[in-house]
């Protein structure tokens, strides 16, 4: 993360015993809120800085006083949207006792939802996937790497230990191999444009996305579960 900080953010100014300042702190986390809001409406290219700060009545000059670059509001936009959503781990205790891949069902056919409830954060999630340049992808791929803000190393260890995954691979392989499908899959739930006719292909929309969510499901448990999981899946 050192490296993370020195190439796009400057470090919060700080009081002479080390401590953050506080009205410097608030007026940092007041930049970024604007800016998640600014950079969701108009994407990443529009959407320019003079503009975020004159919606806060501030210089520009000020919000590099926070942020070295567009790029490092963006990041920390980006971190603190991620970081609003919930972590895979954080279910019911009656989703949680229907075993991991029920757990994985619950959140795939609560994505629209999720979205609904928290709209600005989900735009800024797919900008910074889909819409920004390889070096601020790659400072955000070590963000996701380093923080994990999805949970996905806990949800993984709870499939282990569940015995719903399987022995014989790495666990941060199938990790990555869910995390990726996973986001990808959701995404293409909500952006027809990231796979065309997905959805469209036959039947009425919500039917089909039921039924594209259950053969998904089906997919990884073959792909990556255990036997146990597959016992389960036909005992279902």
């Amino acid at each position: 993360m050192e490296g993370i900080t020195s190439s796009l953010a400057k470090p919060t100014q700080m009081r002479r015993d080390g401590k953050p300042r506080p009205r410097s702190e608030a007026k940092r986390a007041r930049i970024v809120e604007v800016a998640i809001r600014h950079f969701a409406e108009r994407g990443y290219s529009a959407a320019r800085v003079e503009d975020i700060a004159g919606q806060l009545g501030i210089a520009k000059g000020s919000v590099f006083q926070h942020f070295k670059s567009k790029d490092g509001l963006f990041f920390e936009a980006y971190k603190k949207a991620v970081q609003s959503f919930p972590k895979y781990m954080q279910t019911p205790a009656a989703v949680q006792e229907r075993g991991f891949f029920e757990l994985l069902r619950y959140w795939l056919a609560r994505t629209e939802n999720m979205v609904r409830d928290n709209w600005s954060s989900y735009r800024i999630y797919l900008i910074g996937n889909y819409g920004t340049d390889l070096a601020l992808r790659r400072e955000i791929n070590r963000f996701l790497v380093a923080e994990d803000p999805y949970g996905w190393r806990e949800f993984v260890s709870f499939g282990v230990t569940q015995g719903e995954l399987r022995s014989d691979l790495d666990a941060d392989m199938i990790g990555s191999i869910l995390e990726w499908t996973t986001d990808r899959f959701q995404d293409a739930l909500l952006t027809e444009e990231l796979d065309p006719g997905l959805f469209r292909k036959s039947g009425p929309i919500p039917q089909e996305k039921e039924r594209r969510i259950e053969q998904f499901v089906a997919l990884l448990r073959r792909a990556v579960g255990s036997d146990k999981a597959q016992v389960r899946e036909k005992t279902a």
